[in-house]
């Protein structure tokens, strides 16, 4: 993938959009930016679609936008030309992939069986539009196609929700989420940005997934580890396990040896994505401590700790198990 489609998965989801007003555009592209999401899919649907790419790229040039439903080499020139960042396509047209790779564009060309898989590899390929998801098998079709085609990545589209949009992206092999939900003709056209932004901020929530895994309370010496750890478990009968450098007293409770992070502890906070939490949670403002990071087997982040402590808690985030 390039430094395009890797920004893409960090954000997980690309809005799908339909405007029919270019002043719309800014609006929208704000209750977008204000949800958390940066970037946006702008169909060639309408007439306003071009003026409305220019629009955003211009005033929000950070804004991974790019022109969607594109038919022809023409509505290509005209997309670019506006300021789309990348191209997609419901279907595979050769001539439009071809053309698109002799100007270096990114292009994300539909496809929807092992035959549009391979063409798309032929033409070197390797992130394609997987259209219409729902309607075609959703994340099983894709599990299929992905056994004997492992190079290829996919951005599923159509019947995307809140309540499926995780199945999609836990599977490995799926970049990111096409979802028209999120900013609908309707809200638009009503002029209901508020909930545009609000849907924006949930479908974040929830494809981060932020929970509480642990607690952890940090020993003077360890000595002492123990005698805390026995005092949870007389107490409320919670079972003890030991580990390598702390006790838990519970699952969820963990009682430190010394040296420890954090004035008095550490939180664990279990999240879908590690990279995707990091990438979410710098646009935020928050910081890292790189030294701490580490990795699974395949080199992706599965734990790292924030910069700064909490009220004398360290925090640090923790891969969830698939």
């Amino acid at each position: 993938m390039n430094e395009l489609l890797r920004e893409i998965a960090k954000i997980g989801i690309v809005p799908v959009i339909t405007l029919d007003n270019v002043d719309h555009a800014i609006p929208l592209a704000k209750a977008l930016r204000a949800g958390g999401i940066n970037c946006a899919e702008i169909t060639f649907r309408t007439k306003a679609a071009k003026e409305s790419i220019e629009a955003i790229s211009q005033k929000f040039p950070q804004i991974l936008i790019g022109a969607g439903t594109v038919l022809t080499m023409q509505h290509v020139d005209e997309a670019i030309y506006a300021g789309a960042k990348f191209i997609v396509s419901p279907g595979l047209n050769t001539k439009i992939v071809k053309y698109c790779i002799e100007k270096n564009i990114t292009v994300i060309p539909g496809c929807s069986s092992a035959s549009d898989i391979e063409a798309a590899l032929e033409l070197g390929l390797d992130t394609v539009k997987f259209f219409p998801a729902e309607n075609i098998g959703g994340v099983n079709t894709i599990k299929s196609l992905s056994a004997p085609y492992s190079n290829m990545n996919f951005m599923p589209t159509g019947g995307i929700s809140l309540k499926n949009i995780n199945s999609y992206l836990s599977f490995k092999k799926v970049i990111a989420c096409g979802g028209s939900w999120i900013a609908s003709k309707e809200l638009i056209n009503k002029d209901d940005f508020v909930s545009i932004t609000k849907l924006s901020k949930e479908v974040i929530s929830v494809i981060l997934g932020f929970e509480l895994a642990h607690t952890c309370i940090n020993s003077k010496d360890k000595s002492q580890i123990s005698e805390i750890a026995d005092s949870f478990v007389n107490i409320f009968g919670f079972s003890k396990r030991e580990a390598s450098s702390s006790i838990f007293a519970s699952e969820r409770l963990e009682i430190m040896k010394p040296p420890c992070h954090g004035t008095n502890g550490h939180l664990a906070i279990a999240t879908n994505s590690v990279e995707r939490a990091l990438y979410h949670l710098a646009k935020r403002g928050v910081t890292f401590n790189y030294k701490t990071a580490k990795y699974d087997t395949s080199n992706n982040l599965k734990f790292i700790y924030l910069e700064k402590e909490i009220n004398g808690f360290a925090v640090h985030l923790l891969q969830k198990s698939n």
